[in-house]
C-alpha cells in the first residue's frame, strides 16, 4: 500500500501568527496527506532537517512577515546541500507579486497568495509529487 504524500508546513521568520498556515494543514489533511507542522518561529535549518527526518514529500511554507525572499530561497539552498532537492517546496502568505518571479527562479516551485482555494494547493502537490 502507498503511503500518502507527507506536507511539512512550516512558518519560517518571526511571524507570530499563523492561522493560515493551520488553515493549509488542515486541508492538507482533509485531502489525506500526513502534515506535520512545526509551529512559529523556524529557521531554515530547523526545516530542513524536519523535513529530512520525517521523510517529507513536500515543505510548505507560510510567511506574513516581509522575509521570504531570503527565508524561502535558504530552504532551497540547504535541501540541495543536504541533497534532499527532491523535495517539493512551496510557498505562501503576503507576498508582493513582483517578488514571484525571484521566488520561483529560486526554486519554489509555486506560490499561493491570499485567497488562493485550498483546493488548488492541494492539487498542485498532487501533480507534482506524482512528477518526481
Amino acid at each position: 500500500m502507498e503511503r500518502p504524500i507527507r506536507v511539512v508546513v512550516a512558518k519560517p521568520g518571526l511571524d507570530g501568527h499563523d492561522r493560515g498556515a493551520k488553515v493549509v494543514a488542515r486541508a492538507l489533511r482533509d485531502a489525506g496527506m500526513e502534515v506535520i507542522y512545526t509551529g512559529l518561529r523556524q529557521t531554515p535549518e530547523q526545516i530542513v532537517e524536519t523535513a529530512i527526518q520525517e521523510d517529507a514529500d513536500c515543505v510548505a511554507m507560510s510567511i506574513l512577515s516581509g522575509a521570504h525572499n531570503h527565508l524561502f530561497p535558504k530552504v532551497v539552498q540547504l535541501l540541495k546541500e543536504k541533497e534532499a532537492e527532491d523535495i517539493l517546496v512551496v510557498g505562501g502568505g503576503v507576498i508582493p507579486e513582483d517578488d514571484i518571479p525571484g521566488l520561483l527562479e529560486a526554486g519554489i516551485s509555486a506560490i499561493f497568495t491570499p485567497g488562493t482555494p485550498t483546493t488548488v494547493t492541494i492539487d498542485f502537490i498532487r501533480e507534482n509529487i506524482r512528477k518526481k
